[in-house]
């Protein structure tokens, strides 16, 4: 049995839907399972290149279909993450928002038009499942486990009305036991209070990372006011009174200085945050007699919040769903239906998320490098895991990018940006050269699996933690072999890898072992501060290019940056990302004098607008990807030397911003690129086919 699950948002990349608010359908994605096994799974945003993606999953769709070699009309369920009732909800919801721009439609009529225009067919209606969120969440977790018995927990921001619930699973049973009202959504009350610091919706792990700079004694009493723990293991969160802790602190603006003040908040948050869930969990553990715990959903990314959980004893085994955010509901829902349907086959923990695009083959890695041989050089490495431990045991920061891609929002170890762990000048070397984010924010170690204890505090009973999903104690005297992986706490994000499910990963890990004696490596996603992590052989190159990484690994290939020069760039073909628009705009621009001006904007982001010049605006608006930056130009009239250099060196700048895509002219291109001119003030939906 074929089963789809889907997570996700109305519109295509193209179109907009700037009222849908991005909590309801963000961490959209697709997840093939052929009984009850995973064959292929990815998330948008990884081939759409829209972070945190709230379009419809259509190119994770064709992804998942192409690689099982399947059409659509041989699944037999399309399992989506929410409930039928929650659906038609948020689709009355949107069509008031939008002046009845959306047309009257049920949402399992809308879900299969989409689905069929994705796919160029008519979709059965009967084949489409809803399956509710939370329950999506929990399969996710249980029946990923190994677990034959087990507490299953989901506590995440709100979905289906709701945000959370508490199960039991038993064999190949969930029974769902209480489900928590959005009233007491832990994920909505931490996105309140980290609005204080700055902060919004997916931004929750940089408040994480921040909260052990502080004294979480400070505010202590104000943050309990926020909430009040209740006997049964209930709770109240009370956000109407978030307010009065923003009258007793200095509201921090998004970009601005940290204060101690705000770093106390920070902690005082973090600590209420495990003070409820230890409450809840407590009594779940007391009432149920399950000795192991599942979690998923949102919250469950609280990597601090997982370490304290599994050192607490309270049980004997933890698992987290890697996925634990909205996109693993796609993986939930098409396990759930599977479970429903009697093909789930059998449970195994799961070892890997290795589920999404290939980097490619030699051929098409040989190609895609020699494209960009103004830009780079690169050769064929007999030993390529022994010739990068030497590059970064001399320093360098290295780009890794090898077979399938991770599913989920963790580089695990096939698009990872790798360096030494020791030095902790390293943390601000990855910063300044490529992630340009917090300078407190931590780096995580991935190290071998069997020497995990030898620099970490692991539970007892626990030795492989795969997923990167908790923070675990270092051990003291190790520290300052890790400097540039150990937090401020002497904590760490652990990544365990295992020689059977990554062996090429673990073979660069053994390496730099025999080189240095040190089993491990600081290893962050590959991707810079306003892009998801890299997918294709294109991704990857682009990234590089556009980064201060020293040198890059992609398949057997190393390759280095040649110095190139605005002229080289100019010889590049110029595109539009499906998801970007170009606005010509008549406008004043001073008190008494109107002009013509460029912005460029986007499909998801009505804030977004960034002005660029009128020579890259007119070449934008020619821009079809069949024609070189310099023919551009001309054409706009811009081919003086001087005029043509400062435009092409703006153009650069919009695409190490991902507002513009590059590449060699004649390369293929990518699932994220657009035809060329687009420009579309109103939603535009295509006509429904019932």
């Amino acid at each position: 049995m074929l089963t789809l699950g889907l997570s996700g948002g109305l519109s295509f990349a193209h179109e907009e839907m700037y009222d849908i608010p991005k909590n309801f359908t963000h961490d959209g994605a697709a997840v093939l399972v052929e009984d009850g096994e995973v064959v292929a799974g990815i998330e948008e945003e990884r081939l759409n290149r829209i972070k945190h993606s709230n379009k419809f999953p259509i190119e994770a769709t064709r992804f998942c279909l192409a690689r099982r070699g399947v059409d659509i009309d041989q699944v037999d369920r399309i399992a989506f993450y929410a409930s039928e009732e929650y659906c038609n909800a948020l689709l009355g919801r949107v069509r008031l928002l939008t002046g009845g721009a959306l047309p009257r439609v049920d949402a399992r009529t809308l879900l299969a038009a989409k689905l069929g225009e994705g796919l160029g067919r008519r979709i059965d209606r009967d084949r489409i499942v809803f399956v509710p969120h939370h329950q999506a969440h929990a399969a996710s977790t249980y029946l990923l486990s190994g677990y034959d018995d087990s507490l299953i927990v989901a506590i995440d921001g709100s979905g289906d009305f709701l945000s959370g619930l508490v199960a039991v699973g038993t064999g190949d049973r969930i029974e769902v036991l209480s489900t928590f009202p959005e009233a007491k959504s832990l994920g909505n009350f931490y996105v309140a209070v980290i609005s204080l610091l700055g902060y919004g919706v997916f931004d929750e792990y940089k408040v994480m990372g921040l909260a052990p700079y502080g004294d979480p004694a400070r505010y202590r009493a104000q943050m309990s006011a926020l909430y009040t723990l209740l006997p049964g293991g209930d709770y109240e969160i009370h956000r109407d009174r978030v307010g009065a802790l923003a009258q007793q602190i200095e509201v921090r603006r998004r970009g601005g200085p940290f204060t101690q003040q705000h770093r106390d908040v920070a902690a005082s948050l973090q600590e209420a945050l495990e003070t409820i869930v230890m409450h809840a969990l407590r009594h779940q553990r007391e009432v149920t007699g399950k000795s192991r715990l599942c979690l998923a959903g949102g919250v469950a990314h609280n990597c601090t919040m997982n370490g304290k959980i599994a050192y607490s004893g309270l049980f004997e085994g933890v698992f987290v769903q890697p996925a634990a955010h909205d996109a693993g509901c796609a993986l939930g829902a098409a396990l759930h239906v599977s479970l429903a349907e009697g093909a789930l086959g059998s449970r195994r923990r799961l070892t890997h998320v290795f589920w999404g695009s290939d980097v490619g083959e030699d051929a098409e890695i040989e190609a895609e490098l020699s494209a960009w041989s103004r830009f780079l050089s690169h050769e064929r490495a007999a030993d390529l895991p022994g010739r990068v431990a030497d590059l970064l045991a001399s320093g360098a920061a290295v780009g890794w990018a090898q077979g399938a891609s991770e599913f989920g929002p963790r580089a695990l170890g096939h698009r990872s940006i790798l360096a030494d762990p020791r030095p902790a000048a390293n943390k601000d070397l990855i910063n300044a050269m490529v992630k340009k984010r917090e300078a407190y924010r931590p780096f995580a170690p991935s190290v071998l699996e069997e020497d995990a204890r030898e620099l970490f505090e692991l539970p007892p009973g626990q030795d492989d933690f795969p997923f990167m999903i908790f923070v675990l104690k270092v051990r003291e005297d190790r520290r300052s072999v890790l400097g540039a992986t150990t937090h401020v706490d002497g904590t760490a994000r652990v990544h365990t890898v295992s020689q059977k499910a990554n062996p090429r990963f673990h073979g660069l890990l053994k390496a730099f072992k025999d080189r240095t004696g040190v089993p491990a490596l600081l290893n962050t996603s590959f991707n810079n501060n306003v892009e998801p992590i890299v997918d294709s052989a294109h991704d990857v190159v682009t990234s590089f290019l556009t980064t201060g990484l020293h040198h890059l690994a992609i398949g057997d290939y190393i390759a280095t940056k040649r110095d190139f020069t605005w002229e080289d760039v100019a010889t590049l073909a110029l595109q539009i990302p499906k998801y970007v628009r170009v606005d010509q705009i008549r406008r004043f621009v001073a008190m008494d004098r109107a002009a013509t001006v460029f912005e460029l904007r986007n499909t998801y982001d009505a804030g977004l607008r960034v002005r660029v010049s009128p020579d890259v605006g007119e070449a934008l608006m020619r821009a079809d990807g069949s024609r070189s930056i310099r023919a551009l130009l001309a054409e706009a009239g811009a081919d003086d030397p001087a005029r043509a250099r400062k435009a092409v060196e703006e153009i650069e700048g919009l695409w190490s911003q991902r507002l513009v895509s590059l590449r060699p002219l004649g390369a293929p291109r990518a699932a994220a690129e657009g035809d060329g001119r687009w420009s579309q003030r109103l939603v535009s939906l295509p006509p429904l086919e019932v």
